[in-house]
């Protein structure tokens, strides 16, 4: 096929049709008059570079402010309007940041009544990592006795225990045995204090 092909392209070619050799012919003798206009140019680019160059150094040296557009250095006149915008703006670089206001807690979402019981570090009562919680939380080196196991909240989840503890907010990051459900365990440091506290029955508590 492209032995019948070419030679076909080739005749329609000589015999100029719909004018292309034509066409080529013109932009060919075209270019080749560009390229002659622009060989005497090719010859002179070194001395033309060099010419734009020193063009270019003179007019930093002759004319700094024109060169390098600098607004600053030209003389321009401040209405009082502009002066206040430029005062104020240095006086508020001056002053101290403020603090975003302290929202209060929203009410609570949901309210449960279910048993209650307490727990300590110890390695019965755990595993054998007894002062780090399934959210990885360290109660023995954080100290603070607001953490709490529940299976049926998600980690993270604040609670408040009215009844027992007021407005004190307590956080979820403790799971208990797989085997509890609907029912909470509050961590405390000491276990006489765990023990003290016993099993209270039916206590209510808010998640927020």
């Amino acid at each position: 096929m492209l032995n019948k092909t070419i030679p076909q392209l080739k005749r329609l070619f000589e015999e100029d049709f719909a004018y292309v050799r034509t066409i080529l012919s013109v932009l060919y003798q075209g270019w080749v008059r560009f390229e002659k206009l622009l060989f005497p140019l090719r010859l002179q680019a070194k001395r033309l570079s060099m010419a734009a160059f020193m063009v270019v150094v003179v007019s930093y040296v002759l004319f700094p402010k024109l060169a390098n557009a600098d607004i600053e250095i030209q003389e321009m006149g401040l209405n009082t309007e502009t002066v206040s915008m430029i005062i104020a703006s240095m006086q508020n670089e001056t002053e101290a940041y403020g603090q975003l206001p302290v929202s209060d807690m929203a009410p609570a979402r949901r309210h449960y009544t279910i048993p209650m019981t307490a727990y300590t570090s110890e390695v019965g009562q755990t595993d054998d990592t007894p002062c780090i919680t399934a959210s990885g939380l360290d109660v023995c080196e954080r100290n603070i006795e607001n953490v709490v196991a529940a299976n049926f909240l998600p980690l993270g989840t604040r609670v408040k225990i009215p009844e027992l503890y007021g407005d004190r907010v307590f956080y979820v990051e403790d799971r208990m045995n797989a085997r509890y459900d609907y029912k909470m365990d509050i961590w405390m440091k000491d276990l006489a204090d765990a023990k003290e506290f016993g099993l209270k029955r039916q206590v209510t508590i808010e998640v927020f």
